[in-house]
């Protein structure tokens, strides 16, 4: 059976700041705890029972919690140009730091492609169309990076550290270490084109659906300047559980025919060691 993607729960111990937000709200609120996507973290959706209100909240320890001072950042520039969750309140304590953000309507990509097979074609369309709209956003007014240069010297930290979680990495390379990714990195030549604004991390669960249309995305801490197939890639790679006619007819909407495979291995490669 598969496991629910959120579980109803209690409220967690809050700092004042939050719940400040939620007590101006006068409204009683009902708590599910998110199983999927945490990202070392926890992440919560937190609804008023008349429907007036719907918040996620996350908290993060250690280096999530400097996570979601990043994703603080990126989602007050981001909402200049593309649909994002509302920063409501950011809150840190002696333990954790703290994100509260609106929600955006509509299912995960992820969702409704296994709802709606029949669409399925038209939903990769919409989808495309709406990280041109990320692509498009002028570099230079991006004051966020995320090059690949960047990420390997951060991926390198995080293999010495013994943080990368080896027994997450993708069917095609199961049973690797971190030490074997990383050779695999090292012998992959860097991406050399212009650098464009990426959202980072541009998976089916991080896309929202409503009527066919992409009402928006989530996870942005990762966003910034980086070669167009951080993106491409990542959603690529999701598409490959409906099928390569999916994964196909993604680069060919995005004006990528083919595709470029040394790109696309290079991200995903670079993808197990987050």
């Amino acid at each position: 059976m598969e496991q629910a993607r959120e579980v109803p729960c209690e409220a967690p111990q809050l700092p004042e700041a939050i719940v400040g937000v939620l007590e101006a709200a006068s409204a009683a609120f009902e708590w599910a705890r998110s199983t999927v996507g945490q990202s070392g973290g926890d992440v919560w959706r937190v609804a008023s029972r008349d429907g007036r209100f719907s918040y996620y909240l996350k908290r993060g320890t250690g280096d999530a919690a400097k996570a979601l001072q990043e994703e603080a950042d990126r989602l007050r520039w981001l909402a200049r140009h593309v649909s994002v969750p509302q920063l409501v309140a950011f809150a840190q304590d002696t333990a954790a730091s703290w994100l509260l953000m609106t929600a955006i309507p509509g299912k995960t990509a992820w969702d409704v492609l296994h709802a709606e097979p029949g669409q399925r074609a038209r939903l990769i369309e919409a989808i495309a169309a709406h990280l041109r709209i990320w692509h498009a956003i002028p570099p230079p007014d991006c004051p966020f990076s995320a090059v690949a240069s960047q990420r390997l010297a951060a991926a390198r930290v995080r293999i010495d550290a013994g943080l990368v979680d080896e027994d997450d990495f993708d069917d095609e390379r199961a049973g690797w270490s971190a030490a074997q990714v990383w050779d695999a990195l090292m012998a992959s030549p860097l991406p050399g084109a212009p650098p464009v604004v990426t959202h980072g991390d541009f998976s089916l669960d991080n896309i929202l659906i409503e009527n066919g249309a992409v009402t928006g995305c989530i996870d942005v801490g990762r966003a910034g300047l980086a070669d167009r197939y951080q993106d491409i890639a990542i959603l690529w790679n999701c598409l490959g559980e409906f099928g390569p006619e999916l994964q196909s007819r993604l680069l060919v909407a995005l004006g990528e025919g083919a595709g470029d495979r040394t790109r696309l291995d290079f991200h995903l490669l670079l993808d197990e060691l987050f």
